[in-house]
């Protein structure tokens, strides 16, 4: 296994290679992650590690020059997440996602390469076939996920509110369940102006 690479950023937001023992720009810390190469960027001051936020950076270069990946939609419905209880579980999920992806990707450039030689232009034309085809397949599969998600949903409000009911079945509250003990209110007889007597 290779040796992380270390970087080292100093106050003036130049960073250093310590295995080139040399000054790099962004462009070449983005070059790494397109090589795949593990590296960690530090404060050279404080040893803090820094590389979440290079790569943040990085993103947003990326996202301000070109065709964005995301839509301001999206970036408003991410950040709605922070603090959320679903923060945990959303990171946890798009990275899931990401890296099915990513390895299907490769599997199918392997394949590519194998049958088409190592730089063959059908290699590309083979991963952009299956983008054509499995982007309406993705859609319509994350569209039934999202349906039967708020089926279970509703599922477990109907549960929750169902176990409170029982819950407070015997306490007592204005137009909450029924009365105790399952005993039925009989109906209230209307006045009429006439006893008993007067009806025989």
């Amino acid at each position: 296994m290779a040796e992380q690479r270390l970087i080292k950023k100093y106050p003036n937001r130049r960073l250093y290679d310590t295995k080139t023992s040399s000054y790099i720009t962004l462009a070449d810390v983005k070059d790494l992650v397109l090589r795949h190469e593990e590296f960690q960027v530090v404060d050279a001051k404080t040893n803090e590690d820094l590389t979440r936020s290079i790569l943040l950076q990085i993103i947003l270069e990326e996202e301000s020059a070109g065709a964005p990946m995301f839509t301001s939609d999206l970036l408003a419905q991410m950040i709605r997440f922070y603090g959320n209880a679903m923060q945990g579980m959303m990171g946890k999920y798009l990275e899931n996602n990401i890296k099915a992806f990513t390895e299907m990707q490769v599997k199918l450039q392997e394949q590519a390469k194998a049958i088409y030689g190592e730089n063959s232009p059908l290699s590309n034309d083979l991963w952009a076939q299956f983008l054509n085809f499995q982007g309406p397949a993705m859609q319509s599969m994350m569209g039934a996920y999202m349906e039967q998600s708020q089926k279970m949903f509703q599922q477990m409000q109907e549960q929750i509110q169902s176990q409170t009911r029982n819950m407070f079945a015997g306490f007592q509250f204005p137009g909450f369940g029924a009365p105790p003990g399952g005993a039925k209110a009989e109906p209230r007889k209307e006045a009429t102006g006439q006893n008993d007597s007067e009806k025989k």
